[in-house]
């Protein structure tokens, strides 16, 4: 008969060698073990996670296919967009940032499938790293089909920084979200320096774009879309003055958003370049107030707004942003 100290020890041994089966069919599931007094290699998610593979031949076809099928038939069907401004492309030449505020999910889906050829063919997407990336299959889905790469929101990464200034320097084109985020209430949000601070290391201009009608669409919160219009406005591309700073440009940009926010909701492009270059644009960050008062704001006419603007977004009258 085995004696208790005898059964234990073998317990321990079977337990061991469970362990060691158990340890070996971990990888490649999972990333292998770090050896003892070496220092663990960063995470292949978040701003860490490697977009290259997503930007050759076979996963560019893939997306080209995905874009122009699927994704352009469900912007059809639920944003029924109207593109406004590709004219003013014309005086494009090569790569640019396409800075454009933040209504919804649905705003890359719009934006993607509006930009029009040679942009199109060399596009990435400025994507929130701790979302977008937050692991492996979002971090796949998302570099797969929508072209995004990782930006950190919160601090400053080298890693993110160099990757988009390096796209943009070897002649692709960036689509960002100079607000940060997505609007709360309908209303935009200040913008920051980011994408001034990425155009001005890479050498290229800024293309402002606004968006108006995706708020109705999947507005923060919703799980499910819903069917609205939506117009797509490309602006005249920007270029650093001499001297000027990030701040300064990142002001001069939001400013020419506005103007764009104000040739849609009223139809008259001669009216809101007059009131662009008096400064006298409708601001995108709405009045201060309550929440019951911003969101009633929302239904006021725009200034001078024709009926055919008014009936080319929606039957309701929605907001200037």
């Amino acid at each position: 008969m085995a004696t208790p100290h005898l059964g234990a020890k073998r317990a321990q041994r079977r337990k061991a060698s469970v362990t060691r089966i158990v340890r070996g069919t971990e990888f490649p599931l999972r990333a292998a073990a770090t050896p003892k007094g070496e220092t663990p290699l960063p995470a292949n998610a978040g701003a860490n996670y490697d977009t290259d593979w997503a930007r050759r031949f076979p996963a560019r076809v893939a997306r080209r296919v995905w874009v122009d099928t699927i994704a352009r038939a469900l912007v059809r069907y639920y944003a029924q967009p109207t593109i406004k401004g590709v004219d003013r492309l014309s005086e494009l030449d090569g790569p640019a940032v396409f800075a454009a505020n933040h209504q919804s999910h649905a705003d890359t889906a719009v934006i993607v499938t509006s930009i029009p050829e040679p942009w199109s063919n060399r596009l990435v997407v400025g994507a929130a790293a701790d979302y977008f990336f937050g692991n492996r299959v979002t971090s796949a889905i998302s570099a797969l089909f929508v072209g995004a790469i990782p930006i950190e929101r919160t601090a400053l990464n080298r890693r993110t920084i160099d990757k988009a200034v390096g796209l943009l320097r070897s002649g692709w084109s960036l689509v960002i979200y100079p607000e940060g985020g997505r609007s709360r209430d309908g209303w935009g949000q200040q913008f920051r320096p980011g994408a001034a601070f990425l155009a001005k290391q890479a050498g290229v201009p800024v293309v402002p774009v606004h968006i108006r009608g995706t708020f109705d669409i999947l507005r923060k919160g919703r799980a499910w879309p819903r069917r609205a219009r939506s117009v797509i406005n490309f602006g005249r591309p920007l270029d650093f003055y001499e001297g000027e700073n990030n701040r300064r440009f990142t002001r001069r940009l939001q400013a020419a958003v506005e103007g764009l926010a104000d040739e849609t909701a009223t139809g008259n492009w001669f009216a809101a370049r007059r009131r662009l270059h008096g400064a006298d644009s409708p601001g995108i960050e709405g009045p201060p107030g309550s929440a019951w008062r911003r969101r009633w704001a929302l239904t006021e006419p725009p200034p001078d707004a024709s009926p055919q603007a008014s009936s080319t977004v929606s039957k309701r009258r929605w907001p200037y942003v």
